[in-house]
């Protein structure tokens, strides 16, 4: 006589690596020069290479206008504007407040690299807008 004990499946749960820190200044490059926009705070990858997490802190930069906005692009192609989580106190240097963005990503293949990307905008001379835009790429380190 055969017995089985089923015994029910749980399924593996991925562990994130290390945070990584993030820092990314945009600052005019025509006319007087300016803070535009600061990006800050931290990613990790989690070793089953699908899923980011993140805890990032955007600044509006003193002399910016309008509002500055990130974007996060995975492995140089499909890209996506996290939402606002939050606010918080903006230090000096930052105009009203820090906007926060706390949350995961789960992409359907393989995670190889993020590229972060903030924009942000300036009038000068005068009436003219100009934009710049700053990005930062990281790896996983778990590929």
């Amino acid at each position: 006589m055969l017995v089985a004990i089923l015994v029910p499946v749980t399924p593996a749960h991925a562990t994130y690596g290390p945070d990584q820190s993030v820092s990314l200044t945009v600052n005019s490059n025509a006319g007087p020069t300016l803070m535009l926009a600061q990006l800050t705070g931290t990613l990790a990858f989690d070793d089953g290479n699908t899923k980011l997490k993140y805890a990032l802190r955007l600044c509006w930069g003193s002399g910016a206008y309008p509002s500055p906005n990130f974007y996060i692009s995975i492995n140089g192609g499909a890209s996506f504007y996290p939402a606002t989580t939050g606010t918080a106190a903006a230090p000096p240097g930052c105009q009203l407040f820090l906007s926060l963005y706390d949350g995961e990503y789960t992409h359907s293949t393989t995670l190889r690299n993020v590229t972060l990307y903030v924009t942000g905008g300036w009038f000068y001379p005068g009436n003219n807008y100009n934009s710049r835009t700053k990005s930062v790429t990281y790896d996983n380190p778990y590929n």
